[in-house]
């Protein structure tokens, strides 16, 4: 009988998944709850590569295999010898081949339930693209829009608390989705990364109840919502939160107050609207960062260049926006939060009575 490797499907029967690829490979993406033993580090993967190209393979292959089992060998001495026999650790590297192939090897003649992964992380990326090509159009979705500074994140969020579903593409993509949206020291996940993240919310939610979501465009930040969800979404329900002008500059003065402190990256991020906003403009914008005179700053940036933008997009991308029902509100402190995210999950239950 011809011996099959376990495949994506297999994963729940294993007690660990191990990654041998490089930390590089790791960081851009994995299976979630992988830990990463590499087989090879970052330089030493380099090394045999070049080695490959410009020399032999033969010669690249002693080479490899010298440092492969060297990093076993303390991997093994590190973090395995506390291992039971009965332990089943599924292993994988970029496709299944000798990196995962060589671990694999040695952890089942210590005597332990070792897998190799059938296609290892290119069979798991495969999954994830086809299941977010799928996935989407099994929801029904409940957009939340508003303009700029309506505190829809925070409306989403708090939806979540009450126990609703809440898909949050902003914090899965370390982002708050505006060209002033960079969060310091946060630094995005990679698109795959971003793509494995979306897969696991999507695979958590029940199609029979409704999902939360933010009116998005389809980047955020510098990442791509999928084109699947990015369709199901604009096509789903929208709910419109109609606050003050008042009202989104005091949450924005409090939301993005980090800002403050950084002046230089605040006109950075301001420059970027050059092509939208003349040199007057952006000339009185940086004197009110030199003056720190942030309310008259936001209040204009809302005025000038972000409610202008929404309106667009709003009419454009959200078809259902017309019908959408309002939530007007002056008032966007968390309380005031609490009650318009109340206020929608209790209009969605009388819908349903």
């Amino acid at each position: 009988m011809k011996h099959t490797r376990p495949t994506i499907a297999d994963l729940a029967a294993y007690d660990e998944i191990i990654d041998v690829r490089s930390p590089a490979e790791f960081a851009e993406d994995h299976i979630p709850g992988a830990i990463n033993c590499p087989v090879l580090d970052n330089e030493q993967r380099i090394q045999v590569g070049t080695l490959y190209k410009q020399v032999s393979p033969f010669e690249a292959k002693k080479i490899g295999a010298a440092l492969v089992a060297a990093n076993i060998a303390r991997h093994l001495q590190e973090s395995f010898l506390d291992r039971p026999k009965s332990w089943k650790p599924l292993i994988y590297c970029w496709r299944g081949g000798d990196r995962s192939g060589s671990m694999t090897t040695i952890f089942k003649a210590i005597g332990w339930q070792a897998g190799q992964l059938d296609g290892g992380y290119k069979a798991w990326r495969r999954h994830v693209i086809d299941h977010l090509e799928a996935l989407p159009g099994q929801f029904s979705f409940r957009v939340i829009t508003g303009a700029t500074g309506s505190a829809k994140t925070r409306i989403l969020q708090a939806i979540g608390e009450l126990g609703e579903q809440i898909l949050d593409l902003e914090g899965l993509a370390s982002h708050k989705g505006s060209v002033l949206g960079v969060l310091p020291g946060q630094p995005q996940p990679t698109q795959k990364g971003f793509e494995t993240s979306l897969f696991g919310a999507l695979q958590s939610f029940d199609p029979q109840r409704p999902v939360y979501v933010e009116a998005e465009s389809r980047k955020v930040g510098n990442l791509h919502v999928p084109e699947a969800l990015i369709a199901r979404i604009r096509a789903g329900e929208c709910v419109n939160v109609e606050a003050t002008l008042d009202a989104r500059v005091a949450f924005l003065l409090h939301d993005y107050d980090y800002f403050f402190h950084l002046p230089e990256l605040l006109n950075e991020r301001l420059d970027a609207l050059q092509a939208l906003q003349s040199r007057e403009t952006l000339s009185r914008w940086h004197a009110q960062v030199a003056a720190g005179d942030w309310p008259a700053l936001v209040r204009e940036l809302l005025e000038l260049h972000y409610d202008a933008l929404y309106r667009r997009s709003q009419d454009y991308h959200f078809k259902d926006s017309d019908a959408a029902r309002n939530f007007v509100t002056d008032d966007l402190s968390p309380a005031g939060i609490a009650r318009l995210a109340s206020a929608m999950v209790q209009s969605r239950t009388a819908q349903i009575a």
